[in-house]
């Protein structure tokens, strides 16, 4: 009997290549699944991280969400590595700051795009953008501008968008220009903390945490950053005193209340958690990563499935990266 032997010699693996992440990024952006561009572009800049188009097209998804800093910065790394050979990067920085309403520096970037490309591609965009800006000032510039408040609020949807997408060192270098910008804003040291322990420095981490609660006892931040940093170091008995402190407190403010639902899930206490869920009503704060991954989780492990699948459903159409986890229902 003849054995046939399967000759595998001429099978080429496929291999993507950083093109091949691009061109697959740009088609997300232009289907408007931002998440998905998100991560393809990405994929594409770790294969090939000297090729400028990447990160410029990187940016305008960025721009897109409303993630003007971390847009701003990818464009100031090209321009520091390609010099003015992409000069369009300064008529994108232009539009960046003009929505954060930092007039000046919009209007600076803009007078440099259009020096350096007098016949440029966003030429039409750019004497509009001039407009624009002429216009403001001849009003009350204090009308127009941002006051700190508003400015604090981009900061803090810029830093929620790399939190919320595990994108740490972009969030500490987000949350340092914070800590000098706004030193008495209280929030900004424990979202420090805690994309810190999520770049392995743990120990350091937790001793910030410790530090403030020694101040202040009461901080309801620091007793949520301890739950989770506890429960991920797999120090339970640590973990208690501060998940009990948390099933006392009941703060009015929406962004707090779902942090202490999400630290209360994590620590199991899955039918409070989910309690605590069920009385947010805000739609924006409905439709965050946070409250779609650990309602669900909650919902599943307190006996409701179906409440849980919905919900994680519903956040991997938001959130594609949701894919990466498994659902609560998928064990060992």
């Amino acid at each position: 009997m003849t054995t046939m032997v399967k000759d595998e010699t001429n099978v080429i693996p496929f291999v993507p290549n950083s093109s091949f992440y691009f061109s697959h990024g740009v088609q997300a952006f232009q289907k408007r699944s931002f998440d998905l561009a998100v991560r393809w572009l990405k994929k594409a800049i770790e294969i090939n991280e000297n090729e400028p188009l990447y990160k410029c097209q990187l940016s305008v998804v960025y721009t897109e969400v409303g993630s003007y800093h971390a847009a701003n910065q990818l464009l100031t790394d090209v321009l520091r590595d390609q010099g003015d050979d992409y000069p369009d990067c300064y008529y994108l920085m232009a539009n960046n700051y003009a929505h954060l309403g930092l007039f000046k520096d919009a209007k600076r970037y803009l007078e440099t795009y259009m020096e350096k490309d007098e016949d440029g591609e966003f030429r039409n965009a750019a004497e509009q953008l001039k407009e624009m800006l002429d216009s403001i000032e001849t009003e009350d510039e204090e009308e127009f501008q941002f006051d700190e408040e508003d400015e604090l609020l981009v900061y803090q949807e810029t830093v929620h968008y790399h939190l919320e997408h595990h994108e740490w060192r972009e969030a500490i270098a987000l949350l340092e220009e914070m800590m000098e910008l706004f030193p008495g804003f209280p929030l900004t040291n424990h979202q420090y903390a805690y994309a810190l322990f999520h770049t392995g420095e743990h120990e350091s981490a937790i001793e910030m945490e410790r530090a403030w609660l020694e101040e202040s006892p009461e901080d309801i931040h620091c007793h949520i950053n301890l739950v989770t940093f506890y429960v991920e170091a797999n120090q339970f008995e640590l973990m208690k005193h501060h998940m009990n402190q948390l099933k006392n407190v009941y703060p009015m403010h929406e962004e707090q209340q779902l942090s202490v639902a999400v630290a209360l899930t994590r620590a199991g206490e899955y039918m409070e958690a989910v309690r605590r869920f069920r009385q947010l009503g805000k739609k924006a704060v409905k439709n965050r990563y946070q409250y779609l991954k650990w309602y669900s989780i909650a919902s599943f492990y307190a006996g409701d499935p179906y409440k849980s699948e919905e919900l994680w459903h519903k956040g991997v159409t938001r959130f594609p990266d949701l894919t990466h986890s498994d659902g609560p229902w998928i064990t060992g």
